[in-house]
């Protein structure tokens, strides 16, 4: 994050505001934002399946598991619908693909297996909450894809994307970010209006909805755009820092 951002959030935390990064991402991939949240110190992360400490290594404090019979039914269900399509999942010790997926660069998978095998409640990550299933197609497009996959399998489970690849992430049916910040914000007694959240992307758009007061990204995917109730500058152009700056000096 650029400078302006980093004392832009840093002034709003003590301004008194409550500060929450909201991400698809696993909680492991917190670190570069860690040092940047001063008070609670939490995080939302995988879409709203996991609430996790920054303050304490990144440690997961509550989950909201996507069920393995779920993941399994939406597995058989995109497999006949759109054959070629490879899965990965995202536990709460770390993710699991199948050998199609393509490895992710910033981290091995524990196991390489068929998915239907990966969320066998006897294998050794039995123990390990399934946070969120990825669905990867090579042919497909991103919105082409995830409008097949909620038509085919949206009654089963809370299906978007973030990636400009046609990758969909599933959650347990509910589950997303709007959710988990609601059950956040209702433990501070914060209620939607008092909330202002930014993104850029489908898996933003339940968040941007609920908030009081939500702003798209100037780079952000169309829909986004048509579903904030306000625009700011890219990600590049410090948008987030500017609307932040803007509220502290209005306060």
């Amino acid at each position: 994050m650029s400078d302006r951002t980093v004392a832009a959030l840093a002034a709003a935390e003590e301004a008194g505001i409550e500060v929450f990064f909201v991400t698809g991402r696993p909680a492991r991939w917190m670190d570069v934002v860690s040092e940047h949240v001063h008070g609670h110190g939490l995080a939302i992360c995988s879409n709203g399946a996991a609430v996790v400490d920054l303050h304490a290594g990144r440690s997961i404090v509550e989950v909201r598991e996507l069920e393995r019979r779920t993941a399994h039914d939406v597995v058989e269900t995109l497999r006949r619908e759109a054959p070629g399509t490879a899965f990965a999942m995202e536990f709460t010790d770390g993710i699991r693909h199948e050998p199609d997926y393509p490895p992710l660069h910033l981290d091995a998978a524990l196991t390489v297996g068929p998915a239907e095998k990966l969320l066998h409640e006897d294998l050794p990550s039995a123990g390990a909450p399934l946070l969120k299933l990825l669905a990867l197609h090579r042919d497909l497009t991103p919105d082409g894809f995830l409008a097949l996959a909620r038509t085919a399998a949206g009654h089963h489970a809370s299906i978007t994307r973030s990636s400009p690849t046609a990758l969909l992430e599933v959650s347990g049916l509910g589950v997303s970010k709007a959710s988990t910040l609601a059950l956040c914000c209702a433990e501070r007694g914060i209620s939607a209006e008092e909330v202002v959240a930014f993104g850029d992307m489908p898996n933003d758009i339940e968040m941007l909805t609920w908030a009081g007061s939500s702003y798209a990204m100037g780079n952000a995917h169309p829909d986004v755009l048509a579903a904030a109730s306000d625009r700011t500058a890219a990600n590049e152009e410090d948008g987030v820092a500017a609307v932040i700056e803007d509220i502290l000096a209005h306060c």
